[in-house]
């Protein structure tokens, strides 16, 4: 029976959530789609390729309507909260996207919403291509030790406690400023935590920007 590459992918896709990146093999997939593995190489010469089909579709429903007129900044914003909603969507959804160098439709999208953007403000092109690029492994990192934090994602999660009271168990002479912020180094808001960041790279970008202020 010959199966359709888009149906291998959505149940790579619930594989993933049930088992995670290690339990993704082609064996287990064929098994869940009830056919012989070797039918699987029609679509994917390799596990690898198919994690790129599963970064492929991960990303499908970001940066699809931004509007053009919007400032560039918000552009930024806009296209690095979807890609940070889509990773987090599925279990080790940033890992499969970060072991990925595809070249798909999908994936020149989000490239070209955030260069677009950049360009029209007056970047270079050197400047909207490593932004852009910058944005992105910011999104990937963050949603990576986010889903490592995570019970639902992670079925051993870092103990929070324990490892706040092993940072305390330091003594505070040596380590003044790190133990004084204990209390912002385990915040949990995680939503205000990657806007914090995102905001410091959208503010290094616009000091290469032409005639605008970084103030």
């Amino acid at each position: 029976m010959r199966i359709q590459r888009e149906r291998v992918v959505r149940e790579a896709l619930v594989l993933l959530d049930e088992a995670g990146i290690e339990g993704v093999t082609m064996r287990k997939l064929a098994q869940r789609l009830e056919i012989q593995a070797p039918s699987l190489y029609w679509h994917f010469a390799n596990k690898q390729a198919l994690l790129d089909g599963m970064a492929d579709a991960l990303v499908d429903p970001v940066a699809r309507d931004v509007e053009p007129g919007l400032p560039w900044d918000e552009v930024l914003r806009r296209v690095a909260t979807e890609l940070r909603r889509a990773l987090l969507s599925r279990r080790d959804g940033a890992r499969v996207f970060a072991g990925t160098y595809i070249v798909t439709e999908n994936i020149l999208r989000v490239s070209e919403a955030q260069m677009g953007a950049l360009r029209r403000a007056g970047a270079s092109s050197r400047v909207a291509a490593w932004g852009s690029f910058s944005l992105v492994y910011y999104v990937i990192g963050f949603s990576m030790e986010e889903q490592a934090l995570d019970p639902r994602f992670n079925p051993e999660p870092v103990d929070l406690p324990r490892s706040r009271a092993r940072f305390a168990s330091f003594p505070e002479e040596r380590f003044p400023h790190v133990l004084a912020a204990l209390d912002d180094i385990f915040d949990t808001d995680l939503d205000t935590r990657f806007a914090f960041g995102l905001e410091r790279l959208i503010t290094g970008l616009r000091a290469d920007l032409p005639g605008i202020s970084s103030s």
